[in-house]
């Protein structure tokens, strides 16, 4: 009996992570979408790298996990509706911000939930991080011509370096693999360097900008050193823009620089999630328009079975990775 049969007698698959580096994938009932809610078979749903503090079994995880549990990229198509929703029809194409999309479905607040349009059918679309790439860029006020430093090139750094270039700015990209470096150049930025050695980094780019240093440098790496190097590479009266998850420990920071240089530090971590929201429909508009493209940016894609695989990967960075999702 295939997946689809099987969700029609009233049962879905999900993904279980039931310990450190261990994934089952198992049958539970379907359930029903409350009011103001929606039901959504999922397509697929892509892979973030905040699951790999999860994923590791830190002290503080609690194991087996929720079906579908640290899935919160997906996309499919609404099946049905909870009492009171409006606006919405079994057979839509969405994207969601839902918390349990490794699985064949999901549930979401109907206002959690943006439509996608016809010109993105057969298209991924995970709404989650093309969003965050969109408030990011939002937040950091790129102007035309001005010099931008982004450090880390892996899929969110690659959509920024996009946005950015896009914008008229000069984008100076710098990260640790010479594949992501190729990425770069192929979404605009005018100059690349590889993260070798954090004081030649600093001279590369003094030279690059005259002695002026950039005017804005976005940390898309999450790591203590990116974080450092951010602050040298910032211009006076610049601004740094945190993107980077720095969750796996506590951070310092050269407060003397920052101060003495007048910086804008921006947090561009956002917790609202209608901000969220805004930017996946700002997203979709982008990728409708042309402005984002980020369809050479998906580079593995496995089954729901292969979520384990997927994640490893999202850790270890092999040759030629930038993103991976999960089909359901």
């Amino acid at each position: 009996m295939n997946m689809l049969a099987r969700a029609a007698e009233g049962a879905i698959r999900a993904a279980i992570i039931t310990g450190p580096g261990e994934v089952s994938v198992e049958e539970r009932p379907l359930a029903q979408p409350g009011p103001g809610q929606v039901r959504i078979r999922l397509e697929g749903s892509g892979v973030c790298a905040s699951n790999l503090g999860p994923w590791a079994g830190p002290e503080w995880m609690t194991f087996p996990t929720e079906p579908g549990g640290l899935g919160h990229e997906g996309w499919g198509r609404i099946d049905a509706l909870g009492d009171g929703v409006s606006g919405f029809n079994p057979g839509d194409r969405v994207a969601a911000l839902s918390y349990h999309a490794y699985a064949t479905h999901d549930i979401a607040d109907a206002d959690m939930v943006v439509p996608l349009p016809p010109a993105l059918d057969g298209q991924p679309f995970p709404g989650e991080p093309l969003g965050c790439a969109m408030n990011i860029f939002r937040r950091s006020r790129i102007e035309a011509g001005q010099t931008v430093a982004i450090i880390g090139i892996g899929f969110l750094g690659a959509l920024l370096t996009q946005l950015v270039s896009g914008a008229g700015a000069r984008v100076i990209a710098v990260s640790r693999r010479p594949f992501s470096l190729e990425i770069a150049k192929r979404m605009g930025a005018a100059e690349t360097l590889a993260m070798d050695d954090h004081w030649r980094i600093i001279e590369a780019v003094r030279e690059l900008t005259d002695g002026a240093f950039c005017h804005r440098v976005i940390e898309a790496v999450g790591k203590q050193w990116p974080l450092d190097l951010a602050g040298e590479l910032t211009a006076e009266r610049g601004r740094l823009v945190v993107a980077g998850y720095h969750q796996d420990s506590p951070r310092q920071v050269n407060m003397r620089l920052w101060n003495w240089r007048g910086l804008d530090v921006i947090n561009a971590h956002e917790r609202d999630p209608l901000i969220y929201i805004s930017g996946m429909r700002e997203a979709i508009e982008a990728v409708v328009s042309g402005r984002l493209d980020p369809s050479s940016l998906y580079t593995h894609v496995y089954p729901l079975e292969g979520l384990g695989e997927a994640l490893d990967a999202t850790r270890d960075r092999p040759d030629g990775f930038l993103k991976a999702m999960v089909t359901c």
